[in-house]
């Protein structure tokens, strides 16, 4: 029960006014210790609580040491417009019987109006990187008085390239005395780096091993044999399968685009969402996409961290994710909360060998699916390695790169076989007599 975690009695007050009772795993885990002050890294799957988790503690120590509001106490960082609008969402929820404040800055909104908001000084700040470092930038930004420092979804702001944005903002929260670091991921080299340089003597909980990341999503592949094939099958699935809410992922803004107007003109209901979207474009599709008023959103991985959108039953990998962790994301949009989801992949000749890699990541095997109506000529390669990729890879490309070299050799034997033979030579070189065998002889 959470009247057993040690939070306020306003807390517990809010926590009871939205029917939460039970904690989760994660959140009974993580917040004993951040009550404590200990500076956390937290792993955990997506649907799991995490946001509660950081934001229930980082209340609780707020209300019990009530200050006037002169400066910014909390800096909550995260990659994406739409994680934060939810962050923020969350903070408000739980903070309803309290005077704590806060506010948001992220990209896509006015300059001087976000301003305005940070001279309010916030208790709270939820915000993206790049747009904290242009109020930074500009000096309507100090982060001195910074207490506690929140990092979600780390990993996927380093893959973004804010790794620089990120370090210069952890610098300017000097005086932080705990720091918070929530992922669905274990991230690589670059966030193990982070956290060593970020954190002090970190508690780490893996709460979720890999393989239990997302049990409640069936999860199956179907092959084809290219673009539009592949835009034929997403049509049959949207058309065929039962679902409330669907997200197709592409790994482009241009083909979640072309596939957009594809389902558009085959009366297919659906919005699309990428970075190249302004701001209020990018809201409404959300919006309408939360409410149900359109119940299929083609996305790029924008979309594919934090968001918790109920009713969402089915996640399409139009491309394959480039990587296990960006994987586990997308399919982390479905089966949250205890329901079931299902995601399916579609995979060419092109995609196997990433898919193989995901399934080794996963250590798990995805159900292979047909649809009989759409059952193309490719059903995967005729030879696998051990490690599930397709056999003889490299092999066809040394050869290709031989073949190459073969006829490059050619071209330039040609070209000196046609050099005439009477051609005029440069003062003091060597020349060749005219029958073409007689020994080199100096000019």
């Amino acid at each position: 029960m959470f009247s057993e975690l040690a939070l306020h009695e306003r807390l517990l007050k809010a926590l009871a006014e939205l029917n939460f009772t039970e904690p989760t795993p994660v959140q009974a885990a993580a917040i004993p210790a951040a009550l404590e002050g200990r500076d956390l890294r937290v792993i955990a799957r997506t649907g799991s609580g995490k946001t509660a988790a950081f934001i229930l503690p980082l209340l609780n120590r707020f209300i019990a040491g009530a200050k006037p509001r002169v400066a910014i106490r909390s800096l909550i960082l995260l990659p994406t417009r739409e994680l934060a609008r939810q962050t923020l969402a969350e903070v408000e929820r739980f903070s309803q019987f309290t005077f704590i404040k806060s506010g948001i800055i992220t990209g896509g909104e006015d300059f001087k109006e976000q301003g305005a908001l940070l001279r309010k000084d916030p208790d709270i700040l939820i915000a993206t990187p790049g747009r904290l470092i242009e109020h930074l930038n500009a000096g309507h930004l100090k982060l001195d008085q910074v207490e506690v420092l929140i990092l979600d979804e780390a990993d996927r702001m380093l893959d973004m390239g804010f790794a620089e944005d990120m370090q210069r903002l952890v610098d300017e929260c000097s005086n932080r005395q705990q720091t918070l670091l929530f992922s669905a991921t274990t991230g690589g080299n670059a966030l193990r780096e982070m956290v060593n340089s970020v954190m002090t003597d970190p508690l780490h909980l893996m709460v979720n091993q890999i393989a239990e990341m997302n049990e409640s999503t069936r999860q199956q592949i179907i092959t084809a044999d290219d673009v539009p094939h592949k835009e034929r099958l997403v049509h049959w699935l949207l058309s065929n399968e039962p679902f409330r809410k669907a997200i197709v992922f592409t790994n482009t803004r241009i083909q979640a685009d072309r596939l957009y107007g594809r389902l558009i003109a085959q009366d297919i209901d659906a919005y699309v969402l990428h970075g190249d979207k302004d701001q209020k474009d990018r809201k409404r599709a959300l919006e309408r996409f939360s409410q149900g008023k359109s119940r299929v959103l083609v996305a790029t991985d924008v979309a594919a961290r934090g968001l918790d959108i109920d009713g969402l039953d089915v996640v399409i990998n139009f491309d394959m994710p480039r990587s296990g962790d960006e994987y586990l994301h997308r399919i982390g949009r479905t089966g949250r909360a205890g329901e079931e989801g299902l995601a399916i992949s579609l995979i060419c000749h092109n995609d196997w060998n990433l898919m193989s890699s995901v399934e080794r990541y996963l250590k798990q095997t995805f159900e292979r699916r047909v649809i009989k109506e759409l059952k193309g000529v490719y059903q995967g390669p005729k030879n696998v390695k051990a490690s599930g990729k397709a056999a003889g890879t490299k092999k066809k490309k040394t050869a290709q790169k031989k073949d190459a070299a073969k006829k490059d050799t050619k071209k330039d034997t040609k070209k000196v076989a046609k050099r005439p033979a009477n051609r005029p030579q440069p003062e003091g070189t060597f020349v060749v007599s005219d029958d073409g065998h007689a020994p080199l002889r100096k000019k």
